[in-house]
C-alpha cells in the first residue's frame, strides 16, 4: 500500500475532525453556550473513621441507617432511622417504598430546622450517605460525615442497636397491612421508645428526658416522622 495514499487518508481524518469541533464550537456559541471546564475538586466533608469520636452533648453527633421489611401483600418498604448519639434519642423514623438520596437530605434538613445542625453524622458509606448529594448537603451546613470503618459494624453501634430494637420490638411483631398503618404503628413505637423507655447506658433515664437531667439544655421540639 503506497505511503502517499495513507498519508492522504490520514489528512482527510483529520480535516473531518477540525470540522466536527469547528461545527460544535459554532453551534455553543450561537446558543450562548459555555464548555465546562473541569474545576478542581473541593475539599471533601467526609473522613472514613480511625478513631472513635465521643459527643459529649446533644445534638453533637446524628447516626442515619435504613431498616427493610415488607407488608403482609409482599411489597417491599424502607424506614430511614436517625439517632442523636449523645442521648439515643430517636430523631427521626422515616417510612417509604425507596426514600432515595433526595429524601434522606430532605429528612435532615428538617431535622436541621427544628433543632440545628449536628458537627458531625456517622453512617456508613452506602450510596444513600456517600453520594454527591449529602457531600453537599454537609459542606453548606457545615457537618463532617464520618464513615465507619469498613467491616467494624460496631463503629455505629447506637443505630445499630436501635435499629435492631426496632426490628424485634416492632417490624417483627406486626403484619402491616399497608404503608399507611406501618408508618403508624412504627411512629408510635419511636415515641414510646423517646418517652417511656428508661436506658442503663442513660443512667435508667429516657432518651427525651436525658439531655436535661445531665445538665445539658433540653432540644425538645419535635422529631421528624415520629
Amino acid at each position: 500500500m503506497p505511503f502517499d495514499w495513507l498519508q492522504e487518508q490520514l489528512f482527510v481524518t483529520c480535516a473531518r475532525s477540525l470540522v466536527v469541533a469547528e461545527t460544535v464550537y459554532r453551534l455553543y456559541r450561537e446558543k450562548g453556550l459555555t464548555l465546562r471546564t473541569k474545576q478542581p475538586r473541593r475539599r471533601k466533608m467526609v473522613v472514613y473513621r480511625q478513631a472513635r469520636c465521643r459527643p459529649d452533648r446533644p445534638n453533637e453527633a446524628w447516626s442515619p441507617d435504613f431498616v427493610h421489611d415488607q407488608l403482609s401483600n409482599g411489597q417491599q418498604f424502607r424506614g430511614l432511622t436517625v439517632v442523636d448519639v449523645f442521648s439515643r434519642e430517636a430523631l427521626a423514623i422515616d417510612v417509604g417504598q425507596r426514600l432515595p438520596g433526595e429524601d434522606v437530605i430532605e429528612v435532615l434538613s428538617r431535622l436541621v430546622r427544628l433543632r440545628g445542625a449536628p458537627k458531625y453524622l456517622f453512617a456508613d458509606d452506602g450510596a444513600e450517605f456517600a453520594g454527591h448529594l449529602i457531600e453537599l448537603w454537609a459542606y453548606h451546613h457545615g457537618v463532617r460525615i464520618d464513615f465507619s470503618r469498613r467491616g467494624k459494624p460496631m463503629d455505629n453501634a447506637h443505630i445499630e442497636t436501635f435499629n435492631g430494637s426496632l426490628r424485634d420490638e416492632c417490624l417483627s411483631v406486626h403484619w402491616f397491612a399497608s404503608l399507611a398503618e406501618a408508618k403508624r404503628l412504627i411512629e408510635a413505637w419511636g415515641r414510646e421508645y423517646n418517652d417511656s423507655r428508661p436506658h442503663r447506658a442513660l443512667g435508667n433515664l429516657m432518651p427525651a428526658e436525658y439531655p436535661a437531667r445531665s445538665g445539658h439544655c433540653p432540644i425538645r421540639i419535635g422529631p421528624v416522622g415520629i
